[in-house]
């Protein structure tokens, strides 16, 4: 019994939750940044570059037979695939960065001014005295 009410305390805690959501948000913005790029993105390229479809750009590295299918190299694919991540590599950087900058604005304001050892406040207050 014990087993079961740590992993609940586990599951339930707010870190697991928020982690979770993170996890269903960046799948579905995976999703539109794959879309993003296959769509919007690359034809205008393939465009610029002559009408070509990088989605469809292969090497064939061995011909189709009558009893197997052709082998090729999909590059093109693969170019998709590294734009989509630099896309989201970038998108992730700059939602880090604000949070680090967030946190260090905040961080800042806590910061208390350091306190004044005791030898020093000592000193001050011979001196103080002294003055008088």
């Amino acid at each position: 019994m014990g087993m079961m009410k740590e992993f609940k305390e586990f599951a339930v805690k707010g870190n697991m939750i928020d982690m979770a959501v993170g996890i269903v948000i960046g799948s579905a913005f995976g999703k539109i940044i794959a879309s993003l790029v296959t769509d919007v993105i690359m034809p205008p390229i393939g465009l610029l570059l002559g009408g070509v479809d990088f989605s469809s750009l292969s090497i064939v590295l061995k011909e189709v037979t009558e009893t197997a299918e052709a082998v090729t190299l999909n590059y093109g694919a693969f170019i998709n695939t590294l734009v989509d991540f630099t896309i989201i590599a970038f998108a992730i950087f700059m939602v880090v960065k604000g949070i680090n900058s967030a946190k260090k604005k905040e961080e800042e304001k806590l910061v208390e001014p350091p306190k004044q050892s005791e030898e020093i406040m000592l000193l001050t207050d011979i001196r103080d005295a002294l003055k008088k």
